[in-house]
């Protein structure tokens, strides 16, 4: 959502087919007046759609194109690659199976159908924590206990305490401005190719 997609997939997604006053409470958790798992709890509750068009207008979005290459240099260096998702996320796998990575492993919420309606699950969320759906600090905790150098690639504020741990935080639009606030070294990108470039020279 923002990072691999151009757009924000799972906003899209709401717009297309859930009428009402959603961005309301989407603008209260912009603002910092909610966390992601409830906002996603509730928004999941209005979806009143056919799975197929959801599922069509999620492989509508595009995608950065220099994404593929990056995890293609960083596995023959034999660097590990992870999607950590704050999202609905019953639409990434589909998504990178068109751009060649269907096995890239994926940390996220389970979202399920049954007819029109959906229900989604957090099982990579934080046990005592329940501002996000999917707790990306967590993860980055779990690479460096694994004696990992860990390098993560965000754009908004569900990135903010993955960005706090990581070891090199590569930011874009909102979490430029978290880093900047906070204090914390950052390096800025606005598309893959420049990401991979860095690590092109790193490797070398």
């Amino acid at each position: 959502d923002g990072t691999i997609a151009l757009s924000d997939v799972s906003d899209q997604i709401m717009a297309e087919h859930v009428p009402g006053d959603w961005e309301a409470e989407a603008a209260k958790y912009d603002a910092g007046g909610m966390g992601s798992r409830r906002l996603m709890a509730w928004e999941i509750g209005l979806i009143d759609a056919d799975p197929r068009d959801l599922f069509a207008t999620a492989a509508g979005q595009p995608h950065d194109p220099g994404f593929a290459g990056l995890v293609r240099r960083a596995r023959t260096a034999g660097i590990p690659v992870e999607i950590v998702s704050d999202g609905f996320g019953f639409f990434i796998r589909p998504a990178l199976a068109t751009l060649g990575l269907a096995d890239l492993p994926i940390v996220t919420a389970n979202t399920t159908f049954a007819g029109r309606s959906a229900r989604i699950e957090f099982p990579n969320g934080h046990p005592t924590c329940f501002v996000c759906g999917t707790c990306k600090r967590e993860r980055v905790r779990a690479h460096k206990a694994g004696g990992r150098a860990v390098v993560f690639i965000g754009d908004g504020e569900s990135d903010r305490y993955a960005a706090g741990y990581a070891d090199v935080v590569w930011a874009k639009r909102a979490l430029v401005k978290i880093c900047l606030e906070a204090g914390w070294p950052f390096r800025r990108w606005t598309e893959f190719a420049e990401v991979d470039a860095w690590l092109e020279r790193t490797i070398d």
